[in-house]
């Protein structure tokens, strides 16, 4: 039989996959392994990654509230009913999603500029405040992650 309640936990689950996951592998593993390359090659390749990852980010973006208020309100019977992780856990996605949406329409808009009028050094300039706002993004989602996984074994 259909369960909506299992369909909407794997789809949380697997959109906070994504974004972090995604985050993790862009900051940790792709942006080192970028440094050999000439700065135009560099951001022409970040260009196509953030055109890709970021329709991504703007579906979980949504997916993630939805989703999580669902849970809230169908399992739980609503905000009251649930632990202080929960609440943590909503607050700090707020939070990244607003950061997410900073990060798109200010210096993600001007790298995309910047890069399509070749210049590097404006586009290089707000890869490196993206870069600071996914930093940021990724440690909130580790620790949102760390909450999810052993929020509910707490006192």
């Amino acid at each position: 039989m259909f369960n909506l309640i299992a369909l909407t936990i794997a789809v949380h689950g697997l959109s906070a996959a994504i974004w972090v996951g995604g985050m993790f592998f862009a900051y940790i593993c792709l942006r080192p392994s970028l440094g050999q390359l000439e700065p135009p090659q560099r951001l022409q390749l970040w260009d196509q990654v953030f055109r890709r990852f970021f329709v991504w980010v703007w579906i979980v973006a949504a997916a993630l509230p939805l989703t999580g208020n669902f849970l809230i309100v169908s399992v739980y019977g609503g905000s009251a009913n649930v632990g202080l992780n929960v609440h943590i856990m909503n607050g700090v996605g707020w939070i990244m999603i607003a950061l997410f949406a900073v990060l798109y329409f200010i210096p993600y808009r001007r790298f995309k500029t910047a890069v399509g009028n070749q210049d590097w050094p404006l586009a290089a300039k707000n890869l490196n405040t993206i870069r600071q706002i996914v930093a940021i993004n990724l440690v909130l989602g580790l620790i949102v992650i760390g909450i999810a996984t052993s929020g509910r074994y707490w006192g």
